[in-house]
Protein backbone atom coordinates (compact mmCIF):
# COMPACT_ATOMS: atom_id res chain seq x y z
CA UNK A 1 0.00 0.00 0.00
CA UNK A 2 1.22 3.73 -1.27
CA UNK A 3 2.31 5.56 1.61
CA UNK A 4 2.43 9.59 2.03
CA UNK A 5 4.89 11.53 3.91
CA UNK A 6 3.67 14.93 5.25
CA UNK A 7 6.05 17.59 4.71
CA UNK A 8 5.02 19.00 8.47
CA UNK A 9 5.07 16.41 10.27
CA UNK A 10 7.60 14.09 8.62
CA UNK A 11 4.65 11.46 9.72
CA UNK A 12 4.03 8.69 7.02
CA UNK A 13 0.11 7.94 5.99
CA UNK A 14 -1.81 5.53 3.98
CA UNK A 15 -3.26 6.87 0.68
CA UNK A 16 -6.31 6.59 2.33
CA UNK A 17 -5.89 7.97 5.31
CA UNK A 18 -4.29 11.26 4.00
CA UNK A 19 -6.94 11.45 1.50
CA UNK A 20 -9.79 11.69 4.39
CA UNK A 21 -7.44 14.23 6.42
CA UNK A 22 -7.28 16.47 3.41
CA UNK A 23 -10.82 16.29 2.72
CA UNK A 24 -11.29 16.89 6.34
CA UNK A 25 -8.95 19.87 6.50
CA UNK A 26 -11.40 21.28 3.50
CA UNK A 27 -14.38 20.93 5.63
CA UNK A 28 -13.07 22.92 8.18
CA UNK A 29 -11.32 25.47 6.34
CA UNK A 30 -14.88 25.85 4.22
CA UNK A 31 -16.59 26.19 7.49
CA UNK A 32 -15.33 29.51 8.44
CA UNK A 33 -16.11 30.29 4.58
CA UNK A 34 -19.36 29.96 5.01
CA UNK A 35 -19.62 31.47 8.41
CA UNK A 36 -20.64 28.08 10.36
CA UNK A 37 -17.80 28.41 12.79
CA UNK A 38 -17.50 29.62 16.40
CA UNK A 39 -14.35 30.99 18.28
CA UNK A 40 -12.14 27.86 18.46
CA UNK A 41 -15.25 25.93 19.35
CA UNK A 42 -17.11 23.06 17.54
CA UNK A 43 -15.39 19.65 16.32
CA UNK A 44 -15.54 17.36 13.62
CA UNK A 45 -14.40 13.66 13.20
CA UNK A 46 -14.23 11.16 10.62
CA UNK A 47 -13.29 6.94 11.33
CA UNK A 48 -10.38 5.49 10.21
CA UNK A 49 -11.49 1.41 11.28
CA UNK A 50 -14.66 -0.39 10.30
CA UNK A 51 -15.64 -0.33 13.91
CA UNK A 52 -15.87 3.26 14.08
CA UNK A 53 -13.45 3.14 17.07
CA UNK A 54 -10.35 4.87 15.72
CA UNK A 55 -11.21 8.03 14.55
CA UNK A 56 -9.67 11.79 13.20
CA UNK A 57 -10.26 14.81 15.37
CA UNK A 58 -9.78 18.38 15.15
CA UNK A 59 -7.65 19.59 18.51
CA UNK A 60 -8.26 21.43 21.13
CA UNK A 61 -9.12 25.17 20.56
CA UNK A 62 -7.00 25.31 17.23
CA UNK A 63 -8.77 27.30 14.89
CA UNK A 64 -10.71 26.02 11.93
CA UNK A 65 -8.99 28.30 9.57
CA UNK A 66 -5.81 26.92 10.35
CA UNK A 67 -6.25 23.59 10.11
CA UNK A 68 -3.91 20.70 8.06
CA UNK A 69 -4.01 17.62 6.94
CA UNK A 70 -1.60 16.63 9.52
CA UNK A 71 -2.99 18.62 12.12
CA UNK A 72 -5.66 16.27 13.09
CA UNK A 73 -5.75 13.63 15.86
CA UNK A 74 -6.01 9.95 15.56
CA UNK A 75 -7.78 8.80 18.64
CA UNK A 76 -9.39 5.49 19.89
CA UNK A 77 -12.75 5.61 21.23
CA UNK A 78 -11.96 3.43 24.28
CA UNK A 79 -9.24 4.97 25.19
CA UNK A 80 -10.38 5.99 28.57
CA UNK A 81 -7.20 7.68 29.89
CA UNK A 82 -7.19 10.03 26.41
CA UNK A 83 -7.95 13.16 28.71
CA UNK A 84 -4.94 12.54 30.73
CA UNK A 85 -2.68 12.13 27.93
CA UNK A 86 -0.52 14.89 26.29
CA UNK A 87 -2.94 17.03 23.95
CA UNK A 88 -5.95 15.41 24.91
CA UNK A 89 -8.98 17.01 22.88
CA UNK A 90 -11.40 19.13 23.88
CA UNK A 91 -13.47 17.56 26.58
CA UNK A 92 -16.73 18.16 24.63
CA UNK A 93 -15.55 17.13 21.37
CA UNK A 94 -14.08 13.76 23.34
CA UNK A 95 -17.62 13.72 25.23
CA UNK A 96 -19.72 13.86 22.03
CA UNK A 97 -17.11 12.16 19.49
CA UNK A 98 -16.03 9.70 21.72
CA UNK A 99 -19.71 8.42 22.49
CA UNK A 100 -21.07 8.42 19.08
CA UNK A 101 -18.07 6.46 17.65
CA UNK A 102 -17.75 3.74 20.47
CA UNK A 103 -21.92 3.05 19.98
CA UNK A 104 -22.65 4.19 16.35
CA UNK A 105 -19.97 2.24 13.94
CA UNK A 106 -22.36 3.35 10.59
CA UNK A 107 -21.67 6.84 11.70
CA UNK A 108 -18.24 7.72 9.65
CA UNK A 109 -18.37 11.66 9.07
CA UNK A 110 -19.51 13.49 11.91
CA UNK A 111 -19.47 17.46 11.94
CA UNK A 112 -21.25 19.26 14.93
CA UNK A 113 -21.33 23.18 14.90
CA UNK A 114 -23.23 26.38 15.79
CA UNK A 115 -24.00 27.85 12.28
CA UNK A 116 -26.42 30.94 12.85
CA UNK A 117 -29.34 30.20 11.25
CA UNK A 118 -29.41 26.11 12.54
CA UNK A 119 -28.82 27.03 15.96
CA UNK A 120 -31.23 30.20 15.90
CA UNK A 121 -33.80 27.41 15.31
CA UNK A 122 -32.66 24.96 18.04
CA UNK A 123 -33.91 27.81 20.26
CA UNK A 124 -37.20 27.58 19.28
CA UNK A 125 -40.19 25.98 21.31
CA UNK A 126 -40.68 23.78 17.90
CA UNK A 127 -37.42 23.31 16.35
CA UNK A 128 -38.24 20.88 13.67
CA UNK A 129 -37.82 21.74 9.92
CA UNK A 130 -41.11 21.98 8.05
CA UNK A 131 -41.85 21.15 4.74
CA UNK A 132 -42.18 24.60 2.81
CA UNK A 133 -40.17 24.10 -0.34
CA UNK A 134 -37.96 22.04 -1.49
CA UNK A 135 -34.54 22.68 0.87
CA UNK A 136 -36.78 21.78 4.12
CA UNK A 137 -38.51 19.19 2.79
CA UNK A 138 -35.08 17.40 2.26
CA UNK A 139 -35.24 16.65 5.71
CA UNK A 140 -38.64 15.37 5.70
CA UNK A 141 -38.29 12.39 8.36
CA UNK A 142 -35.32 13.03 7.95
CA UNK A 143 -34.12 14.29 11.52
CA UNK A 144 -34.83 13.89 15.10
CA UNK A 145 -34.73 16.65 17.55
CA UNK A 146 -32.93 15.84 20.97
CA UNK A 147 -34.69 17.93 23.66
CA UNK A 148 -33.22 17.34 26.31
CA UNK A 149 -30.52 19.52 26.83
CA UNK A 150 -28.30 18.65 29.59
CA UNK A 151 -25.75 22.01 29.72
CA UNK A 152 -22.05 21.60 28.17
CA UNK A 153 -21.69 18.51 26.63
CA UNK A 154 -18.65 17.12 29.57
CA UNK A 155 -20.20 14.63 31.12
CA UNK A 156 -20.07 10.91 30.01
CA UNK A 157 -24.32 10.38 30.16
CA UNK A 158 -24.60 13.75 27.94
CA UNK A 159 -22.41 11.94 25.43
CA UNK A 160 -24.49 8.57 25.64
CA UNK A 161 -27.30 10.27 25.47
CA UNK A 162 -26.52 12.17 22.08
CA UNK A 163 -25.21 9.07 20.78
CA UNK A 164 -28.56 7.33 21.14
CA UNK A 165 -30.45 9.81 19.28
CA UNK A 166 -28.53 10.29 16.21
CA UNK A 167 -28.15 6.20 16.05
CA UNK A 168 -29.80 5.70 12.53
CA UNK A 169 -29.77 9.21 11.93
CA UNK A 170 -27.86 11.84 9.83
CA UNK A 171 -29.26 14.90 10.84
CA UNK A 172 -29.90 15.96 14.89
CA UNK A 173 -30.91 19.28 15.78
CA UNK A 174 -30.21 19.85 19.67
CA UNK A 175 -32.20 21.88 21.37
CA UNK A 176 -30.66 24.76 23.37
CA UNK A 177 -27.30 23.68 21.30
CA UNK A 178 -26.57 23.60 18.20
CA UNK A 179 -26.24 20.78 15.17
CA UNK A 180 -24.64 17.34 14.16
CA UNK A 181 -24.84 16.03 10.93
CA UNK A 182 -23.48 12.44 10.27
CA UNK A 183 -22.59 11.29 6.20
CA UNK A 184 -20.66 8.26 4.65
CA UNK A 185 -17.85 10.56 3.24
CA UNK A 186 -16.72 13.98 4.07
CA UNK A 187 -18.94 15.17 0.91
CA UNK A 188 -21.90 14.11 1.90
CA UNK A 189 -21.90 15.36 5.50
CA UNK A 190 -20.81 18.27 4.23
CA UNK A 191 -23.77 18.89 1.92
CA UNK A 192 -25.89 17.64 4.77
CA UNK A 193 -24.16 20.95 6.95
CA UNK A 194 -24.78 23.06 4.01
CA UNK A 195 -28.73 22.36 3.43
CA UNK A 196 -29.51 22.18 6.90
CA UNK A 197 -28.36 25.97 7.20
CA UNK A 198 -30.14 26.70 4.34
CA UNK A 199 -33.21 25.21 5.60
CA UNK A 200 -33.27 26.70 9.08
CA UNK A 201 -32.48 30.12 7.08
CA UNK A 202 -35.44 29.61 5.35
CA UNK A 203 -37.82 28.43 8.56
CA UNK A 204 -36.34 31.88 9.89
CA UNK A 205 -37.32 34.27 7.08
CA UNK A 206 -40.80 32.77 6.81
CA UNK A 207 -41.84 32.68 10.32
CA UNK A 208 -40.05 36.10 10.80
CA UNK A 209 -43.25 36.81 8.03
CA UNK A 210 -45.71 36.73 10.58
CA UNK A 211 -47.84 34.46 7.51
CA UNK A 212 -48.93 31.16 8.14
CA UNK A 213 -46.95 28.36 6.67
CA UNK A 214 -47.85 26.31 3.53
CA UNK A 215 -46.83 23.43 4.71
CA UNK A 216 -46.61 20.26 2.03
CA UNK A 217 -48.94 17.65 2.28
CA UNK A 218 -46.89 14.64 3.82
CA UNK A 219 -47.08 13.06 0.65
CA UNK A 220 -45.45 15.36 -1.51
CA UNK A 221 -42.84 16.20 1.08
CA UNK A 222 -42.01 12.89 1.10
CA UNK A 223 -42.03 12.64 -2.41
CA UNK A 224 -39.40 15.85 -2.95
CA UNK A 225 -37.63 13.69 0.27
CA UNK A 226 -37.19 10.54 -1.94
CA UNK A 227 -36.21 12.90 -5.34
CA UNK A 228 -33.39 14.71 -3.52
CA UNK A 229 -31.73 11.08 -3.62
CA UNK A 230 -31.40 10.66 -7.24
CA UNK A 231 -29.44 14.33 -6.66
CA UNK A 232 -26.75 12.76 -4.03
CA UNK A 233 -24.01 13.15 -6.57
CA UNK A 234 -24.42 16.73 -6.89
CA UNK A 235 -22.68 16.93 -3.38
CA UNK A 236 -19.71 14.96 -4.17
CA UNK A 237 -19.14 18.09 -7.01
CA UNK A 238 -19.91 21.02 -4.94
CA UNK A 239 -17.62 19.96 -2.49
CA UNK A 240 -14.84 19.12 -5.29
CA UNK A 241 -15.51 22.45 -6.64
CA UNK A 242 -14.72 24.36 -2.66
CA UNK A 243 -11.77 21.92 -2.84
CA UNK A 244 -10.47 23.18 -6.10
CA UNK A 245 -10.94 26.90 -4.87
CA UNK A 246 -9.09 26.05 -1.12
CA UNK A 247 -6.23 24.52 -3.87
CA UNK A 248 -5.91 27.91 -5.47
CA UNK A 249 -6.42 30.03 -2.19
CA UNK A 250 -5.37 28.12 0.94
CA UNK A 251 -3.54 25.03 -0.35
CA UNK A 252 -1.94 24.45 2.83
CA UNK A 253 -4.86 22.82 4.23
CA UNK A 254 -3.62 20.15 2.25
CA UNK A 255 -0.42 20.02 4.08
Amino acid sequence: MSKITSRITGNEYDAAEWSLRVDMAAVFRLTVEFGWHESVANHFSATLSEDGKLFLLNPKWQHFSTIRASDLLTLNAEDSGVMERDNPPDPSAWCIHGAVHAAVPDAKVILHCHPTYATALCGLEDPRILPIDQNTARFFNRHVVDTEFGGLATEDEEGERIASRIAGQEVLIMSNHGITVVGQTVAQAFENLYYLERAAQTMLIAYQSGQPLKVMSDEIAEKTAQGWESFSGAGDAHFAHWKGILDQREPDYAS
